[in-house]
């Protein structure tokens, strides 16, 4: 089981409690963003690309505290980003620890080796790694020749030392479906609790926009890599989320699912979109205007989106919402295999070529940037 029943059971008796008092807006996971510093300059990344004084700015462990008690959600997430360049880093996690909140620490595991020594191995604590493929492609996307194997590294590390840790996978066009079956191989062999997997997201500051996902497109390629599947694949997220990605159930946004507490407060509307910010959760949820977010609302910001951050809320609304949602999930994690033939013939396609790899930075560039932090 990808997630431990303990995690599983808060997680679901806290959706019910919000049913229960008829909240129609809930949060399901705090997005807590520590600092945008970052170790890599991945080119489809939009939160690295503020100026210098921006990125030198950091949260204190107090507001993170506040946000995580204002907010009241189980599970928190700590994207960038890189954590692990936050030096109070060890602080944040131990104190959310003690408050017994479900903790993904979201990292390239760049200097999670080096780092390790910060954490103590927790049932409320794991590290989610940015792996996005097989070395080739997670090299090329993170723009770092050598990172899939300083990745790895950490992983073995982490995982030697009995620490929970899953990774987390960020698709673009161009992905090879073949190639992406074969990572998931690779991940359940090296001993990774669940994957997680989404779309990319086209931030306006991305440097590359050309390799950003449509719906159609989305549909297609997950339902080439996630039919005829290994039983053995386990996924750290809702399967009606995998199936709604692969075009078996359609879901509006739940954009206050996922919110997002950075350096600048609580950032309108989602995790993805920067349309001002409040200076409370409650001012968040009361002055957004979210009809005006989501494929339905014709917004064209969202028009392509199928992100985790919007849809994944939605598909565990969706399993608490009804019966036919209840028991939906429960068929999925039953009977996880979705023979599909027509898919099959998906998996021989060409694959559309993308640019050849040049990375941007080096290894050793990187030990010398963290020396200078």
């Amino acid at each position: 089981m990808a997630v431990p029943i303990s995690q599983m059971w808060t997680v679901a008796t806290y959706v019910l409690k919000q049913k229960l008092k008829g909240r129609k807006q809930y949060p399901l996971v705090l997005m807590l963003e520590p600092l945008f510093r970052c170790n890599l300059a991945c080119a489809g990344c939009g939160k690295i690309q503020y100026p210098s004084h921006v990125l030198k700015m950091q949260l204190t462990p107090d507001e993170c505290f506040r946000a995580v008690e204002e907010c009241g959600t189980p599970t928190v997430a700590i994207p960038g980003g890189e954590p692990l360049l936050h030096p109070q880093i060890g602080e944040i996690v131990e104190g959310l620890v003690a408050r017994k909140k479900y903790i993904y620490l979201c990292t390239n595991a760049l200097l999670l080796k080096q780092k390790i020594d910060l954490f103590k191995p927790s049932k409320y604590l794991t590290f989610s790694v940015h792996m996005d493929g097989q070395r080739e492609h997670h090299d090329f996307s993170v723009c770092l020749e050598g990172g899939y194997d300083k990745a790895i590294e950490g992983i073995k590390e982490a995982l030697a030392r009995g620490f929970r840790v899953t990774t987390n996978t960020t698709l673009f066009d161009g992905a090879d479906p073949k190639s992406v079956r074969v990572f998931f191989d690779e991940m359940m062999q090296l001993g990774v609790e669940g994957m997680m997997l989404s779309p990319g997201y086209s931030y306006d500051k991305a440097p590359d926009q050309s390799h950003f996902l449509g719906r159609a497109r989305t549909r297609r390629l997950f339902r080439a890599i996630l039919s005829n599947r290994d039983s053995g694949w386990r996924f750290n997220m809702s399967p009606l989320f995998l199936e709604f990605l692969m075009g078996k159930r359609d879901y509006a946004c739940t954009p206050w699912g996922m919110p997002t507490f950075n350096v600048f407060g609580w950032q309108k509307p989602c995790y993805l979109l920067q349309d001002g910010y409040a200076d409370t959760f409650a001012e968040l949820l009361a002055t957004t205007e979210w009809q005006n977010y989501g494929t339905e609302s014709g917004n064209p910001k969202c028009a392509n989106c199928m992100v985790h951050s919007g849809y994944e809320a939605s598909a565990v609304n969706d399993t608490f919402g009804s019966l036919r949602g209840l028991w939906g999930t429960a068929r999925a994690m039953i009977s996880n295999r979705y023979a599909d033939a027509s898919a099959k013939d998906l998996l021989d396609e060409p694959v559309r070529p993308v640019h050849a790899f040049n990375p941007l930075i080096q290894i050793e560039d990187h030990a010398a940037e963290e020396t200078r932090v």
